[in-house]
């Protein structure tokens, strides 16, 4: 029960309302804990009161560093034994009000990025796997440009035309252009946490709204399903960094099973960047940069002809810097 009545009590790291004025910080702890299924990039979630939330709670006097206080609240909160971990970022926006509190001073938030094979769900806090795209749902652009972009790139820009004067309109347009891939600027996967901070500051997403204490209007069904606290700003920022980490390093094979076929991996690669990638170059991309190695078995599970089977080469760790996936989108519209 401990780790439900603090969940409840915490809200990533987040003091409850009552706190002593001018009482030190607490340090909140989180946790993207990601893992992926075939045509899916999933993050384990937990239930805060009626919100979805990454799980989360506060470093403790018993947690004798930051991962293992992080460590421990995971596995209280979802039954989850964390494997590879990074810090992400530390979370301190004094100007945020996080959802639940009065005080108008967030606890420093420290984040983590986890990656894991997908496991069923357990633990005291209702966890669940949920979709990244349930969030983020202008992110997936592997079947083309999302419609539902049409009407938010709308929204922005009137949001930029109503700006207090012309060098502020010409900066909310560039920054919106560049996001968004407008006009020159073409698409990019890793600037997630740019997009959703301009959908926040335009009053896009529900949490806008939510922390300065006013009803949402309309909703936010056209910019995904909102969360606790700071927490879909916190997810924001690991796909991005998950995003980029993929190009250069072979975080990926953290979410693949022991053996797999080159189609699994390439659809893995497609969900977690949100493009559709082109087959062929995909395979000569693998096979230059020596990722995989052949097993010897056969995949009778792929719907036609038998795939070979491969299995990450860890050597390849010792033999360059930089091994990952250059990316390179095939067609826009459901290229394979």
């Amino acid at each position: 029960m401990r780790g439900v009545i603090a969940a409840e009590r915490f809200a990533g790291g987040v003091p409850v309302p009552g706190t002593r004025r001018g009482a030190p910080r607490s340090i909140g702890l989180s946790a993207v804990i990601t893992a992926a299924t075939l045509h899916e990039p999933r993050v384990l979630t937990i239930r805060i009161g009626m919100a979805e939330a990454l799980p989360s709670g506060p470093l403790e006097a018993e947690h004798r560093t930051l991962e293992i206080g992080l460590r421990t609240w995971v596995e209280r909160q979802t039954s989850e034994r964390l494997g590879y971990v990074e810090q992400l970022y530390t979370f301190g926006d004094r100007d945020r009000v996080s959802a639940g509190t009065q005080s108008g001073a967030p606890a420093l938030i420290v984040a983590y990025l986890a990656l894991v094979r997908e496991a069923a769900a357990a633990g005291a806090a209702d966890a669940a796997w949920q979709s990244w795209y349930r969030y983020f749902p202008w992110e997936d652009w592997r079947d083309g440009r999302p419609p539902l972009l049409v009407p938010i790139e709308e929204r922005l820009a009137r949001w930029a035309a109503t700006s207090p004067g012309d060098g502020q309109r010409r900066l909310r347009e560039e920054r919106v252009g560049l996001a968004f891939g407008l006009r020159v600027a073409a698409w990019n996967e890793e600037l997630v946490l740019e997009r959703y901070e301009l959908l926040y500051e335009a009053g896009l997403v529900a949490e806008a709204a939510r922390d300065l204490g006013e009803p949402a209007e309309g909703g936010d069904a056209p910019a995904g399903v909102a969360m606790a606290a700071d927490h879909r700003r916190i997810l924001a920022t690991a796909i991005g960094r998950l995003r980029g980490k993929i190009k250069y390093r072979p975080v990926v094979f953290e979410l693949m099973p022991p053996v797999f076929t080159l189609l699994q991996l390439q659809r893995t690669v497609e969900a977690l960047s949100g493009v559709r990638l082109h087959k062929q170059n995909f395979r000569r991309l693998v096979e230059q940069q020596g990722l995989v190695e052949e097993t010897g078995a056969m995949s009778a599970a792929t719907g036609g002809r038998p795939a070979r089977l491969v299995r990450f080469r860890r050597e390849v760790l010792l033999e360059r810097p930089a091994p990952g996936f250059r990316l390179r989108a095939g067609r826009r519209a459901g290229a394979v």
